[in-house]
């Protein structure tokens, strides 16, 4: 079997205490051998996050402004920090050093990604581990996608015995330059490193327990999910809930790697693993994720079955004003287009007038405040009565349901209600299946 790479989030690593924490946790596993560590997060509600005061040092600095206050407190965390550990590493020098390359111009993504680099520093010394840096093996192309050749580049580099530690969030670009990956980047790089190595497992570290069934501010005491494979998860986070950005699983996903979500203040807990395959025969749905500001184009024609090119038409209609849909409902003689209320914009309007006078339908509308909502999970194409079960939770929490979409893959079920319905509407759906 082979070893295991642990990401650890910002809050991991937010002051010395909780550095001493992830020590115990790589200590505890011989294993984990690969550390990628995002910059200090918040320490508090009122703490700011480093990489927010990179930025901000960035834009005083391009405009001629003394950086000195956000500056001070960059510096005093990482001095304290260093110093708290008791590291091997010239912290005051390396924070300097950064100053003035500040103070003279160097590029923004730069900046932000000082915020892991100087981490990893502390990090690497206090574990005594070999520090890697990122510019060094991680490549991006000129199209901005990863190149291929960092995964060879990376194997290289963290070959031999001991531990690595390897900054998350940034690379080289092709003219040799830092660049980021986008917010959450961090998870990405771990997942490249992960995929370099062949790992056993890509670990996660963060300050909750893995993922729940349904987001817990609405369902206070959803169920943790002890498992979910990648296609699950897209479904989930494409109907907004908060998990792994879609870059940072498919390198693992290429390999079959297992990421494990787990929580750095509750190490004993199993979290949530991720993978290509689960048994599904004790288990129907998996997850239930949704999000309101949504809004339908309905239109009807007679005969509209009959009308070639029509849908076409439509989506070229909306194609003209820039505005990508989500999910399209049809009947015989009936179209509906969902779409993101920040996609439609204060369009609506145009494109119901744009679509009465080159499709004449018999009736447009547009529809405002819908919410959708989708039932995740692989058991749902194996169990009679799933479809049934949603909709009498439903009926019974007095909710009208304005949309149904199910695949052919029988992976989910979405509906749309009322946004005003949404919270109600996920609480009833939990209830339904919680216990199943």
């Amino acid at each position: 079997m082979g070893d295991i790479v642990c990401k650890f989030g910002g809050t991991s690593l937010a002051d010395e205490g909780q550095l001493r924490k992830v020590e115990s946790i790589i200590r505890a596993n011989p294993k984990r051998r690969y550390i990628v560590p995002s910059a200090p997060g918040k320490r508090n509600k009122e703490d700011a996050k480093i990489t927010d005061l990179l930025y901000l040092c960035y834009e005083l600095a391009r405009q001629g402004l003394d950086i000195s206050e956000p500056f001070s407190i960059i510096r005093n965390r990482y001095i304290e920090m260093a110093e708290a550990l008791r590291v091997d590493l010239d912290m005051v020098r390396l924070i300097e050093e950064l100053r003035e390359r500040i103070a003279g111009g160097v590029h923004r993504d730069f900046v932000a990604s000082r915020g892991e680099y100087l981490c990893g520093r502390i990090m690497a010394s206090y574990l005594k581990a070999a520090f890697v840096d990122p510019a060094d093996c991680i490549f991006f192309r000129k199209d901005g996608r990863l190149d291929r050749r960092s995964y060879d580049k990376i194997g290289k580099l963290l070959k031999g015995n001991g531990l690595f530690v390897l900054p998350g969030f940034y690379g080289t670009d092709s003219e040799g330059k830092i660049k980021t990956f986008p917010r959450g980047g961090s998870d990405i790089t771990g997942a490249i490193v992960a995929r370099a190595v062949e790992a056993e497992v890509y670990e996660n570290w963060t300050d909750v327990s893995g993922f729940r069934m349904t987001d817990p501010r609405i369902v206070p005491d959803a169920k943790p999910i002890t498992k979910v494979t990648y296609r699950e998860l897209r479904e989930l986070a494409y109907m907004g809930a908060t998990v792994l950005h879609d870059e940072s699983i498919a390198p693992v996903r290429e390999l079959k790697i297992p990421i494990n979500i787990r929580n750095t203040n509750k190490p004993d807990d199993p979290g949530t693993m991720i993978v290509s395959e689960r048994d599904y025969s004790n288990s129907t749905i998996i997850g239930i994720a949704g999000r309101p500001n949504f809004s339908m184009i309905y239109m009807e024609k007679a005969l509209m079955n009959n009308e070639r090119g029509f849908g076409r038409k439509v989506l070229d209609i909306l194609e003209s004003y820039d505005i990508s849909y989500e999910h399209s409902p049809t009947g015989i003689d009936s179209m509906s287009v969902i779409v993101r209320d920040e996609e439609l914009g204060d369009k609506g309007d145009d494109v119901c007038r744009d679509i009465g006078r080159i499709l004449e339908p018999d009736r447009v509308e547009l529809i405002r405040g819908l919410a959708l909502i989708a039932t995740v999970g692989h058991g749902m194409a194996f169990r009679v009565g799933i479809a049934a079960r949603l909709f009498t939770a439903l009926a019974k929490a007095n909710v009208n349901v304005q949309v149904i979409d199910q695949g052919s893959s029988e992976i989910n079920i979405i509906v749309g209600v009322d946004a005003r319905d949404y919270e109600k509407s996920v609480r009833a759906i939990y209830e339904a299946f919680a216990d199943s």
